[in-house]
């Protein structure tokens, strides 16, 4: 088989030399040397750089993207999974210090929810497709039928492209929608100083929060900043129908790739945080609905407006029906 293989390699190799000699014959050398350095030719094209065959500055980007950028973005992808098994093995997941009353406290709408959830189905598999298209070639194309790889591809590439555009509509949604909760302020920089109370000698201390702590608001930020390029910068590439070049395509992919980079480290850390890191933190986003405990230790001031009855949205208790609900009778004192 590997002589097989190495024969017919060697054949089309000596074809491509034949075709190569051939065009070389018809046209010139000069022709295709001024074709390589990117000289521009006559085209009936109005479009940008039509005249030009070969871009030559491409070469670079070719360069970026394949020898730095991927490679990097693997052992910074690879790196961030690493840090959160070592941080779960090593530190553990945030306990809650008290038991739980079993009075439940609405932190998040029906409509909070369905946006995150949203929101977090559509990054992820952007994410994963996007990650396909990156290395695909690499870990998956060796070791499958050429159909199924082409199939593959070819799905990860039209769902990246599709999908995109509805990204940028959530994340729109997403900062209409929680913009006032996310704003820093000197509590915050107290959260951060104790790290969250997750790791180090603070673990365990609960530092002050309102209704979004200092990590929440970072994460948040995060999203929109980097969303925001990620999904601009992808817009460029799925409409390449007005007048941009070569190199705004080129630059465009990069830009991308960086933001989608970022993206995808942080929220490692976030998913991290909601399955693992902290005990209590998932449910509120399935049901709605938090402890009082979780709410004392993680969102003190929260809790406090919400027992003075100072708070907006989510001050209603949960579900009454639910028989660990707080009870008409059973306000908090």
């Amino acid at each position: 088989m590997l002589v097989l293989s190495f024969g017919v390699r060697a054949e089309e190799s000596k074809s491509n030399q034949v075709v190569r000699g051939e065009m070389t014959q018809l046209a010139g050398a000069d022709y295709w040397r001024h074709v390589k350095e990117g000289v521009e030719g006559t085209t009936t094209s109005a479009s940008p750089e039509h005249g030009v065959l070969i871009s030559t500055p491409g070469e670079t980007w070719f360069i970026l993207k394949e020898k730095w950028m991927s490679p990097a973005a693997a052992v910074a992808i690879f790196g961030s999974i690493s840090m959160v098994v070592l941080m779960y093995f090593l530190v553990g997941p945030l306990k809650l210090s008290g038991a739980r009353t079993g009075k439940k406290l609405r932190r998040w709408s029906r409509m909070d929810r369905a946006l995150h959830w949203s929101m977090a189905f559509t990054f992820l598999t952007l994410a994963f497709s996007g990650l396909m298209l990156v290395y695909g070639k690499h870990f998956m194309k060796p070791y499958v039928p050429t159909e199924l790889w082409g199939w593959t591809v070819y799905l990860a590439k039209q769902y990246h492209n599709y999908m995109g555009p509805i990204f940028f509509i959530l994340l729109f949604a997403v900062l209409f929608k929680w913009w006032r909760k996310s704003i820093f302020n000197k509590t915050d920089m107290q959260w951060f100083m104790k790290l969250g109370g997750m790791v180090g000698k603070h673990k365990g201390s609960h530092p002050s929060a309102g209704f979004s702590n200092g990590g929440e608001k970072a994460i948040y930020w995060l999203l929109i900043f980097f969303g925001a390029i990620a999904a601009v910068s992808g817009l460029i590439l799925d409409f390449p129908i007005f007048g941009q070049t070569r190199k705004d395509m080129e630059l465009s992919n990069l830009v991308h790739m960086f933001s989608a980079l970022i993206l995808i480290c942080g929220f490692v850390f976030h998913i991290y945080i909601g399955l693992f890191g902290m005990e209590g933190a998932l449910e509120g986003m399935v049901t709605g609905d938090v402890d009082e405990t979780w709410a004392k230790e993680h969102h003190d001031l929260w809790y406090e407006e919400m027992k003075q009855g100072q708070s907006g949205e989510g001050a209603a208790t949960a579900n009454e029906a639910k028989p660990e609900s707080v009870k008409p009778e059973q306000k908090l004192t």
